[in-house]
């Protein structure tokens, strides 16, 4: 390891894939419920699209030729020491734009998601005479993909944060944005609250948010108690009931005992793959998701250098954590100053909030409601969040400007 930029490309060892086909040969299935097609995911993911895919992942899905398309992005290393944690080998893409003037941007995944969710995004952010161009750093997490792992208890947000914003200034990216959603929502909440002088406007694509108050926001919450919400946020808080009430349980299972839906995830390429397909599936707007982009999205989970289980830990650790600066991991969704925020709203996304609550967030520049799209929006539909920060940082846009010396043209 070296705490400094080193190429790097994915070379899983060939007993490691040895290793899945013996798993996948004596695989097991749970029975099905007699049920109709429209009905089928209500249980979960139906065990014959699990059996289905499970048989083309042995059979039929090439690793080594999704591994080198991977390898076609401009992947890195670099060793990162976090106080009481140790050196951390850090994975990230890296694609530099030859703009001097190009904008540094911080791409922050979650889960059950991976560095691979920037790949569609790359091409459009590149500049042009019309658009602001960009540098775009898109790291693994911790525990996530081809970064180390941690197995000391305590590594919480602000400690994703502090890697991620310590990855930013190494590269030479002394102010910067950021785009996230999921725990990339959370983590670059956490790097705005820590980092200021340095993070300079963030863009999220999940919105969590508390209703107006009185006491805070007078206007917002009096608009919020007198008039009717509109038809994007009745469906809304439609799709919000339904993920509380028939979605939520695998975030009550990592929030509290990892280790035990862990030991499955770690042991059965069969529970891994049922575990984040339901997600593939429930979470995205009707996303036309192929056997290979399904393989090659849990590959990454199955040949992580931590191995899956870890990354479910950052549920607990958030969860457990202690207050940073003042605030809980629940009040991050309060007001955070300083940094400008854009924010776009997603139709199938999991929370969805009615845009007078998102205000409450931070100092709002821009909320775009799109037509379609859901959780994992720079998968699904790349072309809005690419929009939406083209919105943000274009010579007429909010934050024009903001990174100093930095106009993206």
């Amino acid at each position: 390891m070296t705490d400094q930029p080193h190429p790097y490309k994915i070379s899983v060892p060939d007993e490691d894939l040895q290793d899945l086909q013996q798993r996948l040969a004596l695989a097991k299935f749970a029975t099905q419920l007699e049920s109709s097609e429209q009905d089928s995911w209500d249980f979960g993911a139906p065990v014959k699209e699990v059996q289905r895919l499970i048989e083309y992942w042995k059979d039929g899905f090439d690793w080594r030729k999704a591994e080198a398309k991977l390898n076609e992005l401009p992947q890195y290393k670099m060793q990162i020491e976090v106080d009481g944690f140790g050196s951390l080998d850090i994975h990230y893409v890296h694609q530099i734009n030859s703009n001097k003037h190009a904008i540094p941007l911080l791409f922050c995944h979650g889960w059950p998601g991976a560095f691979i969710e920037v790949t569609k995004l790359l091409p459009m952010l590149k500049g042009s005479d019309d658009s602001p161009a960009f540098h775009v750093v898109a790291p693994s997490l911790p525990n996530f993909g081809f970064s180390s792992g941690v197995t000391y208890r305590g590594f919480d947000l602000a400690q994703y944060a502090k890697v991620l914003h310590t990855l930013m200034i190494k590269l030479g990216y002394d102010q910067y944005v950021t785009q996230g959603g999921d725990w990339g929502f959370w983590i670059t909440r956490t790097i705005g609250l820590l980092y200021p002088e340095h993070c300079q406007a963030s863009h999220i694509n999940m919105v969590l948010a508390q209703p107006p108050k009185f006491t805070e926001n007078p206007w917002a919450a009096l608009r919020h108690a007198l008039l009717p919400y509109n038809d994007r946020e009745k469906t809304g808080r439609e799709r919000t009931e339904w993920f509380k009430q028939e979605g939520y349980g695998y975030n009550q299972l990592q929030s509290t005992k990892p280790q035990t839906i862990g030991a499955a995830l770690e042991d059965s390429p069969v529970a891994l793959l049922t575990w984040i397909y339901e997600k593939l599936h429930d979470w995205t707007d009707s996303y036309p998701w192929t056997d290979d982009e399904i393989l090659t999205w849990i590959s990454i989970y199955w040949f992580s250098t931590a191995g899956p289980a870890a990354s479910v830990r950052i549920y607990y650790e958030a969860a457990h954590a202690d207050m940073i600066k003042g605030k809980s991991y629940a009040q991050l969704v309060a007001y955070i100053p300083r940094v400008k925020l854009a924010i776009a709203h997603l139709p199938r996304e999991i929370t969805i909030i009615p845009s007078s609550w998102a205000a409450g967030l931070g100092p709002v520049v821009q909320q775009n409601e799109h037509a379609h799209g859901g959780h994992f929006a720079a998968w699904e539909v790349p072309e809005f969040i690419a929009q939406d920060l083209q919105a943000m940082f274009n010579k007429n846009g909010p934050c024009y400007g903001v990174v100093s010396g930095k106009d993206g043209y």
